[in-house]
C-alpha cells in the first residue's frame, strides 16, 4: 500500500481498485471509438435486455409511482417497517419457511446484510470462511470491519461442491477462534452460476453442529441474491427447511437482495433474516441488528420497503411482477445454456453451470487473457481464479461468440 496522507490504514489495503468498473469502461470507450456493435461488454452485473437497456420491472414502476409522500419522505424505523419485516420474509422464504425464530432486519441491499452479520457474528481479528471462488467485494467488507478473509476450494476432483475441504477448514479455525462464521453464496452463486444441492446443504449443517459447542458458536450466512433467477426458484428455497435441524450454538443467517429480485439496484433494499430454535437468540438478532444499522446507514429507504408492501398485498401488482420476473429469469436461463453449449462444443471448460448472472471459466493468468479478448471488442472479468462472464449482460448470439473466442485466447496465450 502506498503511504498514506491524513487517512490511517488501520491494517487495511486501501488501494482500492475497482476491476469490474475498469473493464467496463474500456469496454464503453471502445464503443464510442468502434460502435456498440462492435463490443461485448460481459462485465454488467445488472440484468440487460437484447437491445442493452436495463431491464426495469414496469410494476414496480408503477408501485413507486402510486406511492404517497409519507411513503417516501418519512423515517423507517431501523430495522424496517413492521409491514416490511413481515413481507420480506414472505418472498425471501416463500412456501419453505422453517418452522423456527425468525427475524429480519433491513439493510440497504445484500451488501448491507453481509456487513452485518460480519460485525455481529465474528470477532475482530478472526478469519471467516467462504469458497475460492468468491464475489471481491467479500474481501473488502471483511476487511473493513478487521477481520481476514479465508478460503476453501469450491469444488472437488469431480466437480462436486468440496464439503470435505470445507470440513478442514472448519476444524482448523474453530480450534483457535470461539465464533465462526460460514459464508456461502447459493443458490446461482456469483461469480460461477454454481448451486449447492439438498444434500450438500445437510452437510454444511452437519459440519456446523459437530464443531459448535456452549463455547464455540458457528453461524451460516447463506448468500442468496440470485435465488429467484434460478430454474424453479419454489425448489432452490426447499433447503432452507433443512435449518430446523441446526444445534442450539448455531444460527442461519439469510441474505435477501430485493434490490436484485425487483431489478431496482439502486434503491438498495434488503433484509438479513435470522434462523434460530432459540426465542433468546433471535430477539439477541433483532436487537444487535438495530444497533449496527444505527451506527452505519441508520435507516433503509422507507420507499423500497413500502413498495415490496405494496406489492405484496395488491394481488393483481404481485402476479404482475412475479409474470415480468418469471420472462426475465427464463430469458437469463436461456443464455445460459447457450453459452454452457458453445463451451462444450469448442472443448471450453467451465465451472459447473446451475443458474444465475454469471459464468465463470478456469484461467490462472485471467488479467492477460482477458487483455487479449479486448482486441476482439470482447470485455470480462478477470479474478484471481478465472474470467466471469456476466450473462446478465450477454445476449444469446453474444454468449455464442465470448466462449470460442475465450478458448482460442487460452490457446494462444498457453501455446506461444
Amino acid at each position: 500500500m502506498e503511504k498514506l496522507i491524513f487517512a490511517q490504514g488501520n491494517g487495511r489495503d486501501l488501494n482500492f481498485v475497482d476491476k469490474i468498473f475498469g473493464v467496463s469502461q474500456k469496454a464503453q470507450e471502445m464503443a464510442k471509438r468502434e460502435g456498440a456493435d462492435k463490443v461485448i461488454n460481459a462485465t454488467i452485473g445488472s440484468l440487460l435486455d437484447d437491445n442493452g437497456k436495463l431491464i426495469v420491472f414496469d410494476s414496480v414502476t408503477r408501485a413507486m409511482q402510486d406511492l404517497a409522500p409519507s411513503d417516501f419522505a418519512n423515517y423507517a424505523p431501523i430495522n424496517g417497517t413492521p409491514e416490511f419485516i413481515d413481507v420480506i420474509q414472505k418472498y425471501a422464504f416463500g412456501s419453505h419457511k422453517p418452522d423456527m425464530f425468525t427475524f429480519a432486519g433491513a439493510t440497504p441491499g445484500g451488501a448491507g446484510s453481509i456487513r452485518n452479520a460480519i460485525v455481529n457474528y465474528s470477532n475482530v481479528g478472526e478469519k471467516i470462511i467462504t469458497s475460492d471462488w468468491y464475489w471481491a467485494a467479500y474481501k473488502t467488507l471483511v476487511e473493513e470491519a478487521y477481520r481476514h478473509l479465508d478460503t476453501y476450494p469450491l469444488l472437488n476432483d469431480e466437480g462436486k461442491y468440496n464439503i470435505e475441504a470445507l470440513e478442514a477448514k472448519v476444524k482448523e479455525l474453530i480450534e483457535v477462534q470461539n465464533s465462526l462464521l460460514i459464508m456461502i453464496n447459493s443458490p446461482a452463486h456469483n461469480p460461477t452460476g454454481f448451486s449447492l444441492t439438498n444434500d450438500d446443504w445437510q452437510a454444511v449443517i452437519d459440519i456446523a453442529n459437530k464443531y459448535s459447542s456452549d463455547e464455540k458458536k458457528i453461524a451460516i450466512f447463506i448468500d442468496a441474491a440470485y435465488i429467484d433467477f434460478t430454474e424453479d426458484p419454489d425448489e432452490a428455497r426447499s433447503f432452507l427447511r433443512l435449518f430446523k435441524g441446526i444445534s442450539d450454538n448455531v444460527i442461519g443467517l439469510f441474505s435477501y437482495s430485493a434490490s436484485k429480485a425487483f431489478t431496482a439496484y439502486g434503491l438498495r433494499c434488503g433484509a438479513l433474516i435470522c434462523m434460530t430454535n432459540v426465542e433468546e437468540v433471535a430477539t439477541e438478532f433483532k436487537n444487535v441488528m438495530a444497533f449496527s444499522s444505527r451506527g452505519t446507514w441508520s435507516n433503509g429507504t422507507r420507499a423500497a420497503q413500502q413498495v415490496l408492501v405494496n406489492l405484496y398485498n395488491d394481488k393483481e401488482m404481485k402476479e404482475s411482477v412475479d409474470k415480468e420476473r418469471d420472462a426475465s429469469r427464463e430469458l437469463l436461463l436461456r443464455r445460459g445454456k447457450v453459452f454452457e453449449e458453445a463451451a462444450a462444443e469448442c472443448g471450453l471448460e467451465i465451472v459447473p453451470y446451475d443458474s444465475g448472472f454469471f459464468a465463470s471459466v478456469p484461467c490462472a493468468d485471467s488479467d492477460a487473457v482477458g487483455e487479449m479478448l479486448h482486441k476482439e471488442g470482447i470485455f470480462l472479468v478477470p479474478l484471481a481464479k478465472g474470467l466471469r462472464v456476466a450473462l446478465s449482460s450477454a445476449t444469446e448470439e453474444q454468449c455464442r461468440i465470448i466462449a470460442p473466442a475465450i478458448k482460442r485466447a487460452m490457446d494462444e496465450f498457453y501455446n506461444k
